[in-house]
């Protein structure tokens, strides 16, 4: 599934029969952090046999939306690239634009900041790219978004390593649809790049039990001085 070949409406039904299985949905939804899980640990998370396990991989393999390493005997499951987690993250949003999202407190986190696949979502990840894009440090190009020589300087004088923000310069990202902003927070290569710099530099921290970020109070005040704010 990409960009480059539109779906027909035999692929859309499939994809929209793969979601109808609950059990499915648990498994792509534990894959949403990025990480590669075994069949075990994916059969448990949805509450399953290990052979129905088996048979649902099997069938989201086969429809491009996992993707199999296998290291020796070892054998993990993700997602298949970042448009699957995109397709994914946005298919909340035809229910939120209905049903005004009663949010509990332990989702609050969550609608704060979590990992689109890779990249940095919901409040924090929104105020980002607004802020980088008003500053002139995130330019839109054809080819997608890319982050300007002083964005890169100013990253460089808040502590990043320079090799790392220089090699941002080279990535491309691009406008990612936010199912609880409903607004645009920055994807692809370059999304996944700078979440990554802010969790080395402890700007971030991953939640124990979920795809929530938890912005540590340095970070936020890190943050603050680049011209990114939210509520706390």
């Amino acid at each position: 599934m990409s960009e480059a070949s539109p779906l027909n409406r035999y692929q859309l039904a499939e994809l929209g029969a793969l979601l109808a299985e609950p059990a499915r949905a648990a498994i792509l939804l534990a894959l949403m952090d990025g990480t590669m899980r075994p069949a075990g640990e994916l059969a448990d998370i949805a509450g399953v046999s290990a052979a129905t396990a088996s048979a649902h991989l099997k069938r989201l393999l086969d429809g491009g939306l996992l993707a199999l390493h296998e290291q020796g005997r070892h054998r993990y499951f993700r997602l298949a690239s970042d448009d699957v987690a995109a397709w994914l993250e946005s298919m909340a949003l035809p229910h939120a634009t209905r049903v005004a999202p009663k949010t509990a407190p332990r989702d609050l986190t969550l609608c704060r900041a979590r990992t689109c696949y890779r990249h940095l979502a919901g409040q924090l990840g929104v105020a980002l790219c607004d802020a980088w894009l008003q500053r002139g440090w995130l330019r839109a190009e054809s080819e997608g978004m890319c982050l300007l020589p002083v964005a890169a300087d100013a990253l460089t004088q808040a502590g990043w390593q320079v090799a790392s923000t220089q090699q941002l310069l080279h990535l491309r990202g691009r406008g990612c649809l936010d199912w609880t902003e409903r607004r645009l927070h920055l994807g692809g290569p370059l999304g996944v790049a700078i979440t990554s710099a802010m969790l080395d530099a402890g700007w971030l921290r991953r939640a124990p039990r979920n795809r929530a970020l938890l912005p540590t109070p340095d970070g936020l005040r890190r943050l603050a001085e680049l011209g990114v704010r939210i509520d706390h």
